[in-house]
Protein backbone atom coordinates (compact mmCIF):
# COMPACT_ATOMS: atom_id res chain seq x y z
CA UNK A 1 0.00 0.00 0.00
CA UNK A 2 1.40 3.37 -1.01
CA UNK A 3 -1.42 5.82 -0.20
CA UNK A 4 -4.35 5.63 2.21
CA UNK A 5 -7.48 7.76 1.87
CA UNK A 6 -9.18 8.03 5.26
CA UNK A 7 -12.47 9.89 5.27
CA UNK A 8 -12.67 12.40 8.14
CA UNK A 9 -16.47 12.44 7.92
CA UNK A 10 -16.72 8.69 8.51
CA UNK A 11 -13.49 7.62 10.25
CA UNK A 12 -13.88 9.48 13.53
CA UNK A 13 -12.88 13.06 12.74
CA UNK A 14 -9.59 14.93 13.02
CA UNK A 15 -8.13 13.15 16.03
CA UNK A 16 -8.85 9.64 14.81
CA UNK A 17 -7.64 10.31 11.27
CA UNK A 18 -4.51 11.97 12.66
CA UNK A 19 -3.83 8.70 14.48
CA UNK A 20 -4.41 6.74 11.27
CA UNK A 21 -2.08 9.06 9.36
CA UNK A 22 0.60 8.70 12.05
CA UNK A 23 0.41 4.92 11.85
CA UNK A 24 0.71 5.13 8.07
CA UNK A 25 3.70 7.48 8.38
CA UNK A 26 5.53 4.86 10.47
CA UNK A 27 5.36 2.55 7.43
CA UNK A 28 6.20 5.22 4.83
CA UNK A 29 2.61 5.25 3.56
CA UNK A 30 1.26 8.54 2.24
CA UNK A 31 -2.14 9.97 3.18
CA UNK A 32 -4.64 11.71 0.89
CA UNK A 33 -7.76 12.63 2.91
CA UNK A 34 -10.93 11.58 1.10
CA UNK A 35 -14.46 12.86 0.68
CA UNK A 36 -14.62 16.56 1.47
CA UNK A 37 -18.43 16.61 1.59
CA UNK A 38 -18.72 20.33 2.25
CA UNK A 39 -16.69 23.30 3.45
CA UNK A 40 -16.42 22.00 7.03
CA UNK A 41 -15.14 18.57 5.94
CA UNK A 42 -12.82 20.12 3.34
CA UNK A 43 -11.42 22.55 5.89
CA UNK A 44 -10.86 19.71 8.37
CA UNK A 45 -9.01 17.78 5.65
CA UNK A 46 -6.84 20.81 4.90
CA UNK A 47 -6.02 21.22 8.60
CA UNK A 48 -4.97 17.58 8.72
CA UNK A 49 -2.85 18.04 5.59
CA UNK A 50 -1.05 20.93 7.28
CA UNK A 51 0.15 18.81 10.20
CA UNK A 52 0.82 15.45 8.52
CA UNK A 53 4.30 14.97 7.10
CA UNK A 54 2.97 12.21 4.85
CA UNK A 55 0.05 14.17 3.31
CA UNK A 56 0.55 14.17 -0.47
CA UNK A 57 -2.62 15.52 -2.08
CA UNK A 58 -6.07 16.78 -1.13
CA UNK A 59 -9.19 15.65 -2.90
CA UNK A 60 -11.72 18.41 -3.51
CA UNK A 61 -14.91 18.54 -5.56
CA UNK A 62 -15.26 22.22 -6.43
CA UNK A 63 -16.50 22.65 -9.99
CA UNK A 64 -16.99 18.92 -10.59
CA UNK A 65 -19.88 18.02 -12.87
CA UNK A 66 -21.58 15.59 -10.46
CA UNK A 67 -22.32 18.37 -7.96
CA UNK A 68 -26.02 18.74 -8.75
CA UNK A 69 -27.97 21.63 -7.28
CA UNK A 70 -25.43 23.04 -4.86
CA UNK A 71 -21.66 23.37 -4.96
CA UNK A 72 -19.45 22.52 -1.97
CA UNK A 73 -18.70 26.18 -1.27
CA UNK A 74 -22.31 27.33 -1.49
CA UNK A 75 -22.47 26.50 2.21
CA UNK A 76 -19.53 28.78 3.11
CA UNK A 77 -19.66 32.55 3.47
CA UNK A 78 -15.88 32.86 3.08
CA UNK A 79 -15.44 31.18 -0.31
CA UNK A 80 -12.38 33.31 -1.03
CA UNK A 81 -10.44 31.42 1.66
CA UNK A 82 -10.81 28.21 -0.35
CA UNK A 83 -8.94 29.57 -3.38
CA UNK A 84 -6.47 27.11 -4.88
CA UNK A 85 -3.64 28.62 -6.91
CA UNK A 86 -1.17 26.46 -8.84
CA UNK A 87 -2.46 23.45 -6.91
CA UNK A 88 -1.92 25.01 -3.47
CA UNK A 89 -4.12 26.70 -0.88
CA UNK A 90 -3.08 29.04 1.93
CA UNK A 91 -3.76 27.94 5.48
CA UNK A 92 -6.80 29.59 7.03
CA UNK A 93 -6.16 32.48 9.41
CA UNK A 94 -9.62 32.35 11.01
CA UNK A 95 -10.22 30.56 14.32
CA UNK A 96 -11.15 26.89 14.49
CA UNK A 97 -11.55 25.25 11.11
CA UNK A 98 -11.70 28.67 9.46
CA UNK A 99 -15.15 28.22 7.93
CA UNK A 100 -17.98 30.73 8.17
CA UNK A 101 -21.05 28.57 7.50
CA UNK A 102 -23.97 29.97 5.50
CA UNK A 103 -26.49 29.18 8.23
CA UNK A 104 -29.43 30.58 6.25
CA UNK A 105 -28.77 28.17 3.37
CA UNK A 106 -28.33 25.23 5.74
CA UNK A 107 -31.68 26.01 7.39
CA UNK A 108 -33.33 26.45 3.98
CA UNK A 109 -31.95 23.12 2.73
CA UNK A 110 -33.10 21.45 5.93
CA UNK A 111 -36.73 22.20 5.00
CA UNK A 112 -36.49 19.47 2.30
CA UNK A 113 -33.88 17.01 3.56
CA UNK A 114 -32.56 14.31 1.26
CA UNK A 115 -33.78 10.75 1.73
CA UNK A 116 -30.47 8.97 1.15
CA UNK A 117 -29.26 6.72 3.96
CA UNK A 118 -25.95 4.93 4.35
CA UNK A 119 -26.44 1.28 3.46
CA UNK A 120 -25.66 -1.17 6.25
CA UNK A 121 -24.59 -4.60 5.10
CA UNK A 122 -23.98 -7.46 7.46
CA UNK A 123 -22.12 -10.74 7.23
CA UNK A 124 -23.88 -14.02 8.05
CA UNK A 125 -22.62 -13.68 11.64
CA UNK A 126 -24.34 -10.22 11.88
CA UNK A 127 -21.05 -8.28 11.96
CA UNK A 128 -21.09 -5.06 9.94
CA UNK A 129 -19.62 -5.39 6.45
CA UNK A 130 -17.78 -2.65 4.55
CA UNK A 131 -19.88 -0.74 2.05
Amino acid sequence: MDIIQPDLSHAGGLTEVRKIASMAEAYDVAVAPHCPLGPIALSACLQLDAICYNAVIQEQTMGILYNVGKEVLDYALNKEDFWFEDGFIKLFAKAGLGVRVNKDLVLEENQNPHQWKDPVWRHKDSSVAEW
